[in-house]
Order: structure tokens, then C-alpha cells, then sequence
């Protein structure tokens, strides 16, 4: 160890009291370069992959190279260091993302370990975001799972450069028993598969420009030109995109063949070094030539293609790299017999192994000592970080779109703001970690550490005051936990004690300095360099580094954006593969626990970044996790940690929606007029008449992908105004609203048909011309305003001829017909509002109503009519009359006289806004039981792996759980099944548990939130038919179906009236007598 320091250049200093502080130096080569060297030379990169692919165990190698002592090599692998939790250690696998700052020939590598399991994917958006760089992991024997699909998709959306890690290739040598050629193949088959999924974020982002481009199109008036020329310039730039090359390539250095557990793992370049000399070839050909159809022929000395082979010839990669590690594991791997062969093999290769290792009893210790030697996945890995993945500066002027999207700045405003606002963003740009640069950081997540590991002594030595003390004024000294910041400076120096703007991503900088609603000033307490679960204190840290940052805590709850200037955009916010659906209602067993366990789900909020904390309705404290293994991590972190009471914790809430049964054919301008619902307010001087419709299922999934959208689009900074509202229609081809507004177009003229295959049908062109035009006339979503839900203006047709009661003129009735206005914010019409005369009281009554229209087509949204549960996928039309005088009683009857004239008498209904809410949303609901009413629930996509002899256990557990399985395939070369399946949510609880009990351990399954799907049964079956009526009879015995099995059981959870039987077997006779 005494050469590694040497090179490294570190040194270790122990302090008893506050535990092993690693203090580093950098060589005098960084000493003597400038501020950019620095930067040059660090790297962040994160570990992604599926779980239990060998993360941990490969950051346990890389901390025992890099780290300084702080880990033995004989240890890596088996101590898993950066999993420092006790139920991380018991379940052996990673629930967060640790950071350590590890060296590296000068280099400064800070590593972020990421959660492979579903239910903590929120940890690998926040290591993505902080990363430059990531190290993708993917088992040789398993293959592409589910979650490399998702790690891949998060490195492509936050533009993180990856690297790819096949790893526990040992396995396809003691295991699975292949051959060098065929392992090639299978090594070959992953390669292909990772690209492909590369080159589909590829193909979606080039689909999304033209979108965008098309909505453009379809906007601006006069200048089709400039798009055409525009969309010529994208179709010549997805040529060029096609003939790219793939993201992984053995022969570009970014790809590591490895065993994680043995230590050992090497690049194409290794052996191209080695074996250049002896073959006559030139490092750099012969490194493109060992991946490949390229093969060599020894009597020529010659490298030639596959068709020159003549078929005869192995393939390079095999010849000289898979043979030669083949040969060294069946020599290590026979024992006594073949330590003769093993002796040659070391002595060839000039390896220094101890003794003592070579005469160890176990081969795989043997095998371990001699490769980890020969092939150290350390200098593989670290070697490949700093040439492949790139460095500060370069990194962020390549993602700084992604932190800072284009924002439609008023060109009106201020000089002095704007340059501020371009300085900042060049400050984020090139990484400038001047001084007195615009300081920027961006905090990824809030995580709690206890009060005793925080280090008593500071950077240069100095006692630390006591932070108990800073604690008490906030009141959480009795939880004895620090709240610190995981955070990335991306620009200036931030230095401890320095006051500092916290920013929400509400923030806008373009409104001044005074509106300080959405900032705050905090004075940055520590700063800390994270070296797993130690902490080493820093007086200050510059650009391009991560560092965890105390005395923020009672200012940010999940996220945030630091900046010494308020003249700084908030960061986009993080996007995350799934959604908090698994919620528990709790409550502690001893009510005067209460206060502490609100105080503990506050604490536990903001040490979470994915959990979610509410209030019901009904006064519960209900807590909303990604999954079980998530939601038992969050109930033990309450009980031992911020709440510290014994807890009372109820069976799960599964969240459902309600929706109606598709129509066979379209009714959507077409009612009949016993398809519309009519109602009168209690006063009855407004008649409601409500129609609804479906929407279509494509139309219905990009409402409910866009929420985030439409909120900023509808509510938000920048879009309020009409001269806002005309830069967002400008023309730009990266105009979301235009992509929005062309996506809504298309969802309106396809339908997804609800099958496995999800294929797509065109409709016929009336239908689909009728929606198309519908999306002309949209007054409101819901609920909360941006639902899959969309209340529609009266049609034309239905202006005045819908509604006309007889006994009244049209002088004496006002059709309210309502402002399309979430249409005029999107661009699909014009907003014209006509002035209301002000001598007409009746009109300006009837304008003052559309709030109350829209009120209660929220309240219906948000509570359907089966259970209270939010409504999916409806289009609501409604057409509202009011009258000047209630429905049979006369204009003298309804008007009193007093001195100042003829006045109306006080309603005894109460406000007549009221009334009309109430009605809208009694018609709302009625109109949907009137058309076969459906239960929607949420769907996880599950992905099950076990071996041939437990298959026909795992299908009896699924079809149970009312599981509907898509595929079943067998991994080659083993025995080992994988099982595509959809599984109800509600019908997932206790999988994992029981799959195990059922397959003795040998199948586990994998979770993750797909789709919404309707159930399609009628939860109000009543037979109807002469077969139904055969089979059930009257209907009085018909037993309750799934959907309403389901439905009873939320009513019921919700106090809620049940239709159920209280008496059962009234006619079974009771007997007193008690029977021993």
C-alpha cells in the first residue's frame, strides 16, 4: 500500500474523536496548473443498473483502490461499504445513493452508488443529476432487465454520458459452462440490445422535434416556407443521426468485460498492448480488429474480414481474450492438478502472488488472487472514467439545456436583469469556479445523518461548536438528526457561512428582487466532502464538485437551487420512472403520541425525496410510497428514528379512478335527447342538461402524461398574460405548447385498442374529425384543473334550440355558453369574449355563473359517483339555461315591491352560485351511471425470474392475483424462466413474500407501475338475457363480481354506504349447547 499512496498522493490521519477523516492532496502537477486543470481532472460519474447486478460490490473495488486505506482489497466485495444501513446490510441491497470522493492518478472521481430496485428509483434521478457520467452494469447471465431499460432512459433524459460494464463473466465459465465462442455470441446479443435501446431515445427525440416543428407549423400563418425548410433541415439531420454510431463499442474503450466479485476486468486496449509486439500490428488497428468479424491467420500474419476467413477461423476477441481467461479458469478451477499449469500461466504473465495464496485449499480464492492481479478492475474502470466520460466544463455546456430550458424572457425588461440572467447561465455553461463568478448549486435530495457522526473537528483542526445547540431552536434536538443537502456546485466557489439564495422551482427572476415569494436567504453553516457515511469538513468547495451542505434544512423540503444571485432560473425538476401509488394510513398506539409522530412524518418528508405525506379528508395521517420494500424502509425509519413511537398501520389505499364503458359509435355531437341528464337548481331558475362522452384512450393517456405541462401552460409564470401567451406562439421549433397542441391533434385521430399488443387503428374520418374539432371547444379540465378529464363548451347546433321552455321568451332566458379558454391558451381557437351590456342583468348573472359551472365539474372530477374516486378518460358537455323567473311561478310573484322599486325576493335555497355548483355536479354524476359506469385500476408491469421446476408454483401465484402473463421465454443456456405479466395493484401486496414461500426462494419478482386499465365487468350486473337469466336466475343469488367486490371495499374504507346483507343463513338453526 505504501507505492499506491505514493502515487496517489494521499495521506490518512485517524482522530478518535471523530472517526477516520480522510484528507487529500492532489499531486503538484494539479498544484502547479490552473483553476481549469483542476476541473479537467474531476469526474462524477454514478453506478446504474438492474438489482442485484453487482453495484456495491464493484464500488467496494474502486474504494479499495481509490480510497486511501479505507478499504482492504480482501474485503471488497463482501464488506459493501457504501451500504452502511442496517436492513441495506440484512436485505443485501442498496435503498440509497452514497457518495465518496476516490483518487486517481490526480484525478478526483466522486462516485455516486444507486439503488437498483424499482422502488428507490427516485435515488437514481437524484445521482443522475448530479453525475457527468455513469458506469451502466448489466449481468452477462441475466441479461437486459427491466430496470436497464430505466437506468438507461434516466442517463438519456438528465444527458449523462454512459459507459458499459459487463460484468460477472465468470459466471458464463462455472455456471452456465460455455465455451469461449459461445459466450462471444451472448456477449455479442447484450451489446446489440443495449445500443437498440440507445437508438430508440434516439428515434423518440427526433419524432418529438418534428412534433414540435409540425405544431409550429400549424400555428404560424404565412410561413410554411420556413418550416419546410426547417423540417428538410431535421429529415438531413436524422440522416446524419442514422448513420451515427452505436453509444457502446469495445473497440472506442467505453465498454469493461469484468467479474465484480473476483476483482479483475479489462478493455479491448489491454490486449491490444499486449499481444501489438508479438502480432507485428499497431496498437490502434489492432484494438478495432479484437472486437468484431475480423480474423487472423497466422501464416500470413494477416487480419482479414469474415468472408477471407473462409468460416474456418475464430474470431479475434475469442482467440486472443476469451481463450486465454478460459484457460486460466480451468487450470484454477482443477484444483492440485492444475497448479503446475497455473505456475506457467503466472510466471508467463511476471505476476507477484503471495505464497500463501496459491496454497489456499479454496480454487476460487486462488482463481481470485491470480486474476485480480493480472487483469484489476480498478485500473480497467478508473482508466476508462477519465478517457471516455467527460469532465466538468465539457459536461455542463453540453446539459445546461437541460438544467435551464429556454425560457420566453420579455424582451422589455431591464439591461441590467438580462445580462445578470446571461451571465448566470455562461457561469452554469463553462463550469467558472472564479470567486467572484455567480455561485449555482443544485440540491438533489435532503437525507438525514445523526448528530454523533458529524465531525467534531473542522478543516484545519479547530473544535467544531456543538451543533445540539444550533438544534434546539429548531425544536429537533430531540430526534438528535441533521438535515444536510446533497448537492452539486455547477458554478463560482461556495464557501461555509456564506449567505445564499434558496430558490423553488416557482422562482422567476424576471419579476425583481422584491417578489420574494418563491426565494429565501440562508447562510450556509458546513460543508462537507462525502466519503460514504463519513463526512470530511471543507472551508470551502469550487465548480464541478458534490458536497453535502448544513443549515439548510429548514428551507428546503425535497429540491432546490442555490445561487448568490436572485437573478438565476430554478433547474428543471427531476423526472422519475414511477409514482408514489402504495399508500398506509397510520396512526400511534398511544394517542398521546400524536404531536410526535406528526413531528416525525414532517422530519421524514424531507429525509425522503419520493415519499409523499397528506392529511384525508377523514383527518388520517396517510403516507404514499413506490412500493412495499419502500414503505417498510419508511415505517422503520419512523419508528426508530424521527418519530420514535409504536405505530398503527392499516391495510393499503389503492388508489382507483372511474370512467364509463366505450360507445360503440361516436355520440359526441349527436346526443339524444334521452341521452342527456336534465336538472334544476333548488330555485329553479337554471336548467343543467349534461352529456358524457369517452374520450379516446390515446387522447386520455397524453392529457395525463402532460399534467406538468398544462399546470405551467394554464396557471404558471410566463403564460398568464395575452403578450406572454403571443411569445409562446411566436414560431420557435421548440414551442411546447405547439408540441402539445399537435400531440392532442394526433391522440385525437388514433385510438389504442386495449390488448396486449396495444396496436394502433385509425378511426373513421367522421369520428375522428368530431374529436379533432371537440378540442376547439375545451373550457376546463379536471380535476385540479390539468386531469384526463375535459368539460366542453355547448356546440353550436345546440345554442338555442336545446333547450326551450315553453312557458317563457327568449327575452326572459340567457343560454350560457361558456369560454373556451383552455382551447385559446393552447392555440386551437381564438378567444373572443363579447362585452356584456351593462343595462342586461340577466346576462351579466349568466357570465358570473360559468365559475360555478366549472366548480362543479371539478367537485364530479374529483369524486365519481361509484366510490368517490377520481374520474378517467370522460368528456362532459354541458348546457346550462337561466331564467328570469323560476320554472311555474310569475315575474310579479318572484318580485317584490319596495321603495326603490321591483327588487327579487331572498332565496331560501341559499347563494345561487351554490345551487348551481351542487346541480352541475348531481347532473355530472348521473349522467354517468346512466352509461355503464367502469372502475379503473392502476396495473404494475411484473417481471418474474425462476428456475423450470418451480414454473407451474409461480403461474398458481400469479393467477391468483389475477396476473394476465404477455410472455414467457427462456434464457439460453440456463434453466432459468423470465415471465412478462400485467398484475392489478390492488392485487400485489405480499407477492414477493408469497413467490418465495411457494419457490423456496428460487423466483423473484420485479414491480414497476405501468399503465391505467379498466375493469371490465359492470359492477351493477343485473341478468338481462335469456341465457343470463337461465344461469342467475331473478338475480337475487348473482354473486358480487370482481368490480364490485372492489368497490364495496373503498366505500366501506371510506364510511361510505354499502348495499351488503346483514343477515347471513337466517334460517340455520342456533343451538345454546356448548359441545366439548
Amino acid at each position: 500500500m505504501g507505492q499506491k499512496e505514493k502515487e496517489m498522493n494521499v495521506e490518512v490521519c485517524l482522530h478518535f474523536d471523530g472517526g477516520c477523516v480522510l484528507h487529500t492532496a492532489m499531486t503538484e502537477a494539479m498544484d502547479n496548473s490552473g483553476l481549469e486543470d483542476t476541473r479537467r481532472r474531476i469526474r462524477n460519474i454514478c453506478i446504474l443498473a438492474h438489482v442485484d447486478h453487482g453495484k456495491t460490490t464493484l464500488a467496494d473495488h474502486l474504494i479499495a483502490a481509490g480510497g486511501a486505506g479505507l478499504l482492504h482489497p480482501k474485503q471488497a466485495g463482501k464488506l459493501r461499504f457504501l451500504d452502511y444501513r442496517d436492513d441495506e446490510q440484512l436485505r443485501a441491497i442498496t435503498m440509497k445513493s452514497s457518495s465518496i470522493a476516490l483518487n486517481y492518478q490526480g484525478h478526483v472521481i466522486n462516485l455516486i452508488d444507486s439503488p437498483g430496485h424499482v422502488d428507490f428509483c427516485s435515488e437514481v434521478s437524484t445521482a443522475a443529476r448530479l453525475s457527468d457520467g455513469a458506469l451502466v452494469l448489466v449481468d452477462v447471465c441475466e441479461g437486459v432487465h427491466i430496470q436497464t431499460h430505466a437506468v438507461l432512459r434516466q442517463a438519456w433524459i438528465e444527458k449523462v454520458t454512459p459507459c458499459l460494464v459487463f460484468n460477472k463473466i465468470d459466471r458464463l465459465i462455472t455456471e452456465l459452462k460455455m465455451s469461449p465462442a459461445e459466450a462471444y455470441t451472448r456477449l455479442q446479443g447484450i451489446l446489440v440490445q443495449v445500443n437498440n435501446i440507445i437508438n430508440t431515445f434516439r428515434s423518440e427525440k427526433y419524432l418529438s422535434d418534428v412534433d414540435s416543428i409540425l405544431g409550429v407549423a400549424d400555428n404560424a400563418s404565412g410561413a410554411e416556407d420556413n418550416v419546410d425548410t426547417e423540417f428538410r433541415s431535421s429529415q438531413e439531420s436524422s440522416h446524419v443521426e442514422e448513420d451515427e454510431k452505436d453509444a457502446f463499442a469495445p473497440d472506442r474503450g467505453n465498454v469493461v468485460f469484468a467479474c465484480a466479485l473476483d476483482g479483475w476486468g479489462f478493455r479491448i486496449n489491454h490486449f491490444a498492448s499486449l499481444y501489438a509486439a508479438k502480432l507485428g500490428a499497431s496498437e490502434a488497428a489492432l484494438q478495432r480488429a479484437l472486437w468484431g468479424d475480423y480474423y487472423y491467420i497466422p501464416k500470413t500474419k494477416k487480419i482479414v474480414g469474415k468472408k477471407a476467413s473462409g468460416g474456418k477461423l475464430k474470431p479475434m476477441f475469442v482467440q486472443f481474450v476469451l481463450e486465454p481467461l478460459w484457460q486460466v479458469y480451468d487450470a484454477g478451477m482443477q484444483g492440485s492438478s492444475g497448479q503446475e499449469m497455473l505456475s506457467k500461466i503466472i510466471k508467463s504473465m511476471n505476476l507477484s502472488i503471495p505464497a500463501r495464496d496459491l496454497q489456499h485449499k479454496d480454487p476460487k480464492v486462488v482463481l481470485q488472487a491470480v486474476m485480480s492481479r493480472w487483469l484489476p478492475i480498478a485500473n480497467a474502470i478508473f482508466s476508462m472514467v477519465c478517457d471516455v466520460l467527460p469532465d466538468p466544463i465539457n459536461a455542463q455546456a453540453d446539459r445546461v439545456l437541460r438544467f435551464f430550458p429556454d425560457e420566453n424572457v420579455n424582451e422589455n425588461l431591464q439591461a441590467e436583469v438580462l445580462m445578470a440572467l446571461a451571465k448566470t447561465k455562461q457561469a452554469v455553461k463553462t463550469c467558472d469556479n472564479d470567486p467572484k463568478a455567480p455561485c449555482v448549486a443544485f440540491v438533489s435530495k435532503m437525507f438525514a445523518i445523526p448528530i454523533d457522526l458529524l465531525p467534531q473537528k473542522g478543516p484545519n483542526g479547530e473544535l467544531l461548536p456543538d451543533i445540539r445547540e444550533e438544534l434546539s431552536s429548531l425544536g429537533d434536538v430531540g430526534h438528535r438528526e441533521c438535515f444536510l443537502a446533497f448537492a452539486r456546485v455547477f458554478s463560482g466557489v461556495l464557501f461555509a457561512g456564506q449567505r445564499i439564495w434558496v430558490l423553488s422551482p416557482l422562482h422567476d427572476p424576471t419579476k425583481g428582487e422584491h417578489d420574494r415569494k418563491h426565494m429565501q436567504e440562508g447562510i450556509v453553516q458546513g460543508l462537507y466532502m462525502m466519503m460514504g457515511r463519513g463526512l470530511e469538513p471543507k472551508q470551502s468547495v469550487s465548480a464541478g464538485n458534490l458536497v453535502a451542505i448544513r443549515g439548510l434544512g429548514q428551507f428546503i423540503l425535497k429540491t432546490a437551487t442555490l445561487a448568490t444571485t436572485p437573478y438565476c432560473w430554478p433547474f428543471q425538476s427531476m423526472t422519475f420512472q414511477a409514482a408514489p401509488i402504495m399508500r398506509v394510513a397510520l396512526e400511534p398506539s398511544d394517542p398521546a403520541d400524536l404531536g410526535a409522530l406528526t413531528r416525525g412524518l414532517r422530519l421524514l418528508n424531507r429525509a425522503d425525496p419520493f415519499v409523499e405525506v397528506s392529511l384525508s379528508a377523514t383527518g388520517e395521517h396517510v403516507i404514499a410510497a413506490a412500493g412495499e420494500v419502500h414503505l417498510e424502509r419508511c415505517i422503520k425509519d419512523l419508528k426508530e428514528r424521527f418519530a420514535k413511537v409504536d405505530l398503527e398501520v392499516s391495510a393499503p389505499l389503492v388508489a382507483f379512478k372511474e370512467t364509463i364503458e366505450m360507445e360503440k359509435t361516436g355520440s359526441l355531437d349527436t346526443a339524444k335527447a334521452s341521452e342527456m341528464i336534465e336538472k334544476t337548481t333548488a330555485n329553479g331558475r337554471c336548467i343543467i342538461r349534461v352529456h358524457v362522452s369517452k374520450l379516446p384512450s390515446a387522447l386520455t393517456k397524453v392529457l395525463e402524461e402532460s399534467g406538468d405541462l398544462l399546470q405551467r401552460i394554464l396557471h404558471e409564470r410566463g403564460i398568464e398574460h395575452d403578450e406572454d401567451h403571443r411569445l409562446f406562439m411566436e414560431g420557435k421549433p421548440q414551442d411546447p405548447v405547439g408540441a402539445l397542441r399537435s400531440r392532442l391533434v394526433a391522440a385525437a385521430q388514433i385510438d389504442l385498442a386495449e390488448d396486449n399488443m396495444r396496436k394502433i387503428s385509425r378511426k373513421s374520418d367522421i369520428e375522428s374529425q368530431k374529436w379533432v374539432n371537440s378540442l376547439e371547444r375545451i373550457w376546463s379540465l379536471g380535476p385540479r384543473h390539468v386531469g384526463p378529464n375535459i368539460l366542453l363548451t355547448p356546440s353550436k347546433v345546440a345554442d338555442n334550440d336545446t333547450i326551450k321552455p315553453s312557458e317563457q321568451s327568449s327575452a326572459e332566458r340567457v343560454f350560457i355558453k361558456g369560454i373556451p379558454r383552455v382551447s385559446g391558451r393552447l392555440g386551437m381557437c381564438n378567444m373572443t369574449t363579447t362585452d356584456v351590456e351593462q343595462s342586461n342583468a340577466l346576462l351579466i348573472e349568466a357570465e358570473s355563473l360559468e365559475s360555478s359551472i366549472i366548480a362543479g365539474f371539478q367537485l364530479t372530477t374529483a369524486a365519481g359517483p361509484l366510490c368517490e374516486e377520481p374520474m378517467w378518460g370522460l368528456a362532459f358537455t354541458i348546457e346550462a339555461v337561466l331564467l328570469a323567473t323560476p320554472k311555474g311561478m310569475q315575474n310579479d310573484d318572484f318580485m317584490r315591491t319596495s321603495d326603490n322599486g321591483p327588487t327579487p325576493t331572498v332565496d331560501q335555497y341559499g347563494p345561487f352560485s351554490g345551487q348551481v355548483m351542487t346541480t352541475v355536479k348531481e347532473a355530472c354524476r348521473a349522467a354517468m351511471l346512466a352509461k355503464s359506469p367502469r372502475l379503473v385500476e392502476a396495473m404494475y408491469f411484473c417481471e418474474v425470474s425462476t428456475p423450470t421446476e418451480f414454473l407451474g408454483q409461480m403461474y398458481g401465484v400469479l393467477g391468483k392475483r389475477r396476473a394476465r402473463v404477455l410472455k414467457e421465454e427462456m434464457r439460453e443456456g440456463t434453466d432459468m424462466f423470465t415471465v412478462h405479466a400485467y398484475m392489478p395493484v390492488a392485487e400485489s401486496f405480499g407477492l414477493a413474500y408469497e413467490l418465495r414461500r411457494k419457490t423456496s426462494g428460487a423466483a423473484s419478482p420485479q414491480l414497476v407501475l405501468s399503465h391505467w386499465e379498466e375493469i371490465p365487468l359492470d359492477p351493477f350486473f343485473v341478468p338481462r338475457t335469456e341465457e343470463e337469466l337461465e344461469e342467475f336466475g331473478d338475480g337475487s343469488s348473482v354473486p358480487q363480481n370482481t368490480a364490485r367486490k372492489l368497490i364495496d371495499a373503498v366505500r366501506r374504507r371510506k364510511g361510505l354506504p354499502v348495499e351488503e346483507k346483514v343477515v347471513q343463513h337466517a334460517t340455520k338453526q342456533r343451538t345454546l349447547a356448548r359441545k366439548v
